[in-house]
């Protein structure tokens, strides 16, 4: 295959092509060319992935401000389906990383669906962003192929990418991870979660949490399962995230689920 190539987008041509591939990859209407060119222009940054002129990938997002604090929104990352699971995501996130750090920013911040695993291991895994916010259906009802069925709760990534946790590339040392919840499988083979009987699991330095490996399979084949991973997870993340934890890693098996690692944010060098 030939070479990907990585850089910024400035040109309208360049953001239709971004719309056919938001098109290609969710299905929905695509962002405005209006609305793109008018966020480059006030301190906003498109980074696409290439091969030869063709656009596979993008990251699109737009200045924020809140308490006082500026940071960089990155609202959306899509990888045309052909060349998924090829690490363009991450070839992406590291050029915005390097663009916003030029433009003066210190923060990227995104959400993603915490039960989207392959998401979670780039946001914290590779990226070293952290979340301590979770958001209950985040986006309402959405049709679009990946996020229908289900209400859109979102975990927000806190990518500071100066601190020690992005430029060390920082895990816990020797942190104990406590397992609390119990794990079946249902007659299609998908896991079943069942909650924890006690909540000494919150006083644990910290918690592993599992989560579907293939949501979007067992929304296809038991709908009902999925929504009750959702309003599980939902529970247990809001908990951690309210006794002062933060998603920092994902442990990855071989088994149906993967283990979501939950530290005290009180720990991690930001």
């Amino acid at each position: 295959m030939k070479d990907i190539h990585i850089r910024k987008v400035t040109t309208i041509e360049d953001m239709y092509a971004m719309q056919k591939l938001e098109r290609q990859i969710w299905g929905m209407e695509p962002i405005p060319v209006h609305q793109t060119i008018t966020a480059m222009k006030n301190g906003g940054l498109i980074v696409g992935a290439f091969i030869d002129a063709r656009m596979i990938g993008f990251s699109y997002s737009f200045p924020g401000f809140s308490e006082g604090q500026s940071y960089l929104c990155s609202h959306m990352l899509g990888v045309d389906p052909e060349f998924q699971l090829m690490g363009i995501g991450k070839l992406l996130k590291d050029e915005q990383l390097l663009i916003a750090r030029q433009m003066g920013y210190k923060l990227i911040v995104w959400t993603f669906d915490p039960l989207e695993s392959r998401n979670a291991y780039l946001n914290t895994s590779k990226l070293y962003g952290v979340c301590y916010d979770y958001i209950v259906n985040c986006y309402g009802e959405m049709e679009d192929g990946l996020n229908k069925g289900l209400p859109t709760d979102r975990f927000q990534v806190a990518w500071w990418i100066d601190s020690p946790r992005v430029k060390e590339q920082w895990q816990p040392k020797e942190l104990v991870y406590k397992r609390p919840f119990a794990l079946s499988l249902s007659e299609q083979n998908h896991p079943i979660l069942h909650g924890a009987e006690e909540k000494e699991w919150l006083a644990s330095e910290g918690v592993e949490v599992p989560v579907p490996k293939h949501i979007q399979l067992m929304k296809a084949e038991e709908p009902q399962l999925a929504y009750d991973w959702r309003m599980k997870t939902r529970d247990i993340f809001q908990q951690l995230c309210d006794a002062g934890f933060a998603l920092i890693d994902v442990h990855r098996t071989e088994d149906s689920v993967q283990y979501y690692r939950f530290c005290k944010r009180s720990i991690i060098p930001l």
